[in-house]
């Protein structure tokens, strides 16, 4: 069964500048290759994403545009940096928007996005990542998606330091590892989800 995933990219840097976040979810989609996963990453900050929890805000918001994708993926992973020890201001807006999915059902009658297993990879030069990984793994759980073992991968620089993940020489091993790992079982967990979903209520 071939998967497809989407990562969504929640740096505050819009495209074409360089992106640690950037970085490390392109190691995670290529972890993912490996188990027969292909998709693609969106920049958030490249779209008009307004305000709300809504499907569609109107007057030219491009949040629709995103969430056509999320729902045709059957993997999503969330990355974002940290910045005063939180996940970005457009981590907490994807959270709000897809707050709008908790009253969507398919032709079950089951949440959307039940079948859809999620991920998350953070990235910061200070303290943060198990902080920024649980607020989105509730969030993220609570409007449906599915929550591999081991599914968040991280770096954290030396605190009050400058250095960047894309300013490192070599990909440290143990965040290599994390990555592998997360690849495995989301990639493993949306294939029993494609063969056998949760039950209808």
């Amino acid at each position: 069964m071939t998967l497809t995933a989407l990562a969504i990219n929640c740096t505050l840097t819009p495209s074409p500048d360089a992106s640690s976040t950037e970085l490390l979810l392109s190691q995670v989609m290529t972890a993912l290759g490996e188990h027969e996963v292909t998709g693609s990453t969106v920049r958030l900050v490249d779209f008009d994403v307004r305000p709300g929890v809504e499907k569609d805000m109107g007057d030219g918001d491009e949040w629709p545009i995103i969430r056509e994708r999320v729902l045709a993926a059957d993997i999503v992973i969330v990355g974002t940096p940290i910045w005063m020890g939180h996940m970005s201001s457009l981590a907490q807006r994807l959270l709000e928007r897809l707050d709008a999915e908790l009253s969507e059902t398919d032709d079950a009658g089951r949440p959307i996005l039940f079948d859809t297993v999620a991920a998350v990879a953070v990235v910061g030069n200070e303290d943060g990542a198990h902080h920024a990984t649980a607020e989105l793994f509730q969030g993220l759980n609570d409007v449906g998606f599915t929550i591999p073992a081991q599914a968040a991968t991280y770096w954290n620089g030396e605190a009050m330091h400058t250095t960047d993940y894309k300013d490192l020489d070599e990909t440290p091993e143990e965040v290599a590892a994390a990555t592998r790992t997360l690849a495995r079982n989301a990639a493993h967990l949306a294939r029993l989800l494609g063969e056998g979903g949760y039950p209808a209520s």
